[in-house]
């Protein structure tokens, strides 16, 4: 299977041309915050008993999606504006008010004293990510040869839960949300601004993966595979799907976040991403 993506409108453009710096982390931290307060959104309209809500303090978002959903902490925390011991207090609050535990994903491009500030209160780091990126110039990519019988789409309405139960599947041995796996695909098959891609490998659904977009910047999110499927390239065409579609879009830059030294990094290594940073996850302690 082969698929070109189209030319960027600025052909020269290169891996020099874009840097790690504060800038870029702010669109790339940016891009996954409006991608999960989306996600908060869905759930708050599909499952309102839930109380999902998010707000924005101090240019962090705050996200609130169940006690034990992995989406309920902040995102740019300090990276926007360094917040005060008042805006501290807030951000707290609206955590304990719903009896949450208390996390924040922290780029190391955030301001300096916010690592000092989150010591003093408490905070200890419990989980790092890899935040990584790629330009959107290639003018060609080619899938390789094992991915001919695998065929990508995105996905209509009538196959969203269809995609939520192919992605619960793929993710069912790989995760402590084992429970909540279903609902937390669906609401990313129902999410407004999400894009989902549905791999097929001779018209059986056996792998996934999901877009968002914001400010030019794709994230890739949402991959999938069913075990009984897995190194049969599903990923790879859902891959180089997704970017094809991101650039002919307009986006300039793709995004990919995984785990420090994960097979998923070195797969988006392979095929082109280039790490921005690493992140550190913070929680307060009890």
């Amino acid at each position: 299977m082969n698929i070109t993506i189209s030319p960027h409108n600025s052909p020269g453009l290169g891996h020099s041309d874009f840097f790690s710096d504060h800038s870029m982390a702010c669109r790339l931290e940016r891009t996954e915050a409006t991608a999960n307060a989306h996600f908060v959104e869905a759930r708050a309209q599909l499952e309102p008993n839930l109380g999902a809500q998010w707000i924005a303090v101090a240019g962090a978002y705050l996200m609130f999606d169940g006690v034990r959903s992995p989406c309920t902490q902040t995102f740019g925390l300090g990276l926007f504006k360094m917040p005060t011991a008042a805006e501290m207090n807030e951000i707290e609050r609206f955590f304990r008010e719903r009896h949450a535990p208390i996390f924040h994903e922290v780029s190391p491009l955030a301001d300096k004293s916010l690592i000092p500030m989150l010591n003093r209160r408490g905070y200890h780091p419990i989980e790092f990510t890899t935040v990584m990126f790629m330009p959107l110039n290639d003018s060609r990519r080619e899938v390789s040869a094992e991915t001919e019988d695998i065929q990508v789409r995105v996905i209509a309405e009538s196959d969203r839960d269809l995609w939520a139960q192919t992605a619960a599947e793929g993710w069912q041995a790989d995760t402590e949300f084992m429970d909540l796996l279903f609902s937390m695909m669906r609401i990313n098959a129902y999410r407004s601004s999400g894009i989902c891609f549905l791999a097929e490998l001779r018209g059986q659904p056996i792998a996934t993966g999901a877009l968002a977009i914001h400010d030019r910047v794709a994230l890739l999110a949402g991959a999938s595979t069913v075990p009984q499927w897995r190194r049969q390239g599903a990923q790879n065409a859902l891959l180089e799907a997704r970017l094809q579609y991101a650039a002919q879009v307009g986006c300039d830059l793709a995004m990919f976040c995984a785990a420090p030294g994960s097979a998923s990094q070195r797969n988006a290594e392979r095929q082109g991403f280039r790490i921005a940073y690493t992140r550190t996850k913070f929680e307060l302690s009890i």
